[in-house]
């Protein structure tokens, strides 16, 4: 086998790890033949089956880490009979998002992403914010140069969670007395299994998936840390849907900003104006 191929197969581990885990689903068979003559043998598609974790050992900030999204897919790219350059990858963008952090009856902050929540574009790139518009770049594509002689066949993998940390007093008070009472969040993503010609930037979509992640906290600031905050329904997340057919890709979900860059932090007091908490990295 070719050394570049080698570069294109992730660990065995993460591979027995998704194979191994329950509720994944998947498109096999004899698989699927696309423009090019690119087959995509099997994808994978799965959200650990565990509950978020919640974290309070901090005096300052409640965490929460929420169980993995994972996707996987083995691809086979024909030979290559000319110099050019392919690369095989995910690309992800967050179509919807609600983040509220309520802190009783003084109001809530808020991440929000301005241009989704005004319905200016219908999806925002979730690059990692360099390597756009791929989710990442190292077991989320393989690039193959040619030309090649044989069949080039490899699997391609990624992960995705939340890992924040929700501040317990109000974000614009002085106050370090906690008052977080509740926090909710509730997103949706599609996530695109991509061939992209870097020579002509042709790209064709090889599979679409859909997937949400929800999540309720409900806190009582007045009992002791370490004891305040209790995991609400969804207790399981939703699996991921593989789709039948193909969606096609927004032009924003392809380019700069990325979704970390492009939010915002709120404070939406229940009387009042609302407040820039920390602005955008990119406007």
């Amino acid at each position: 086998m070719p050394s570049f191929l080698w570069d294109c197969w992730p660990s065995l581990e993460l591979r027995a790890v998704l194979c191994a885990m329950g509720c994944i689903q998947s498109i096999g068979g004899k698989g699927r033949i696309f423009r090019e003559g690119i087959t995509v043998i099997d994808v994978k598609a799965s959200i650990d089956p565990v509950p978020t974790s919640i974290d309070e050992s901090s005096s300052v900030v409640l965490r929460y880490r929420t169980p993995h999204f994972r996707a996987s897919a083995q691809v086979v790219m024909p030979p290559i009979p000319r110099k050019e350059t392919w690369v095989v990858g995910w690309i992800q963008a967050c179509s919807h998002m609600e983040f509220y952090n309520q802190y009783g009856e003084q109001g809530m902050s808020s991440w929000e992403l301005p241009d989704l929540l005004e319905g200016k574009i219908q999806a925002i790139s979730d690059s990692d914010g360099v390597n756009y518009p791929w989710y990442g770049n190292t077991t989320e594509t393989c690039t193959i140069v040619g030309p090649t002689k044989r069949d080039s066949k490899f699997i391609i993998s990624m992960n995705d969670n939340f890992y924040p940390s929700v501040t317990w007093a109000v974000p614009v008070s002085e106050s370090n007395v906690a008052r977080l009472t509740n926090i909710y969040r509730d997103q949706s993503f599609t996530t695109w299994l991509v061939a992209t010609n870097t020579s002509t930037n042709d790209m064709i979509i090889l599979q679409t998936l859909h997937w949400r992640m929800q999540l309720s906290i409900e806190v009582n600031p007045s009992r002791p840390l370490g004891q305040r905050a209790r995991l609400r329904e969804p207790i399981a997340q939703d699996q991921p849907k593989i789709l039948s057919r193909n969606e096609p890709i927004p032009p924003s979900a392809l380019v700069k900003p990325n979704a970390n860059d492009a939010q915002v932090l709120m404070w939406r007091p229940k009387y009042g104006q609302p407040l820039v908490v920390i602005p955008p990295k990119h406007r």
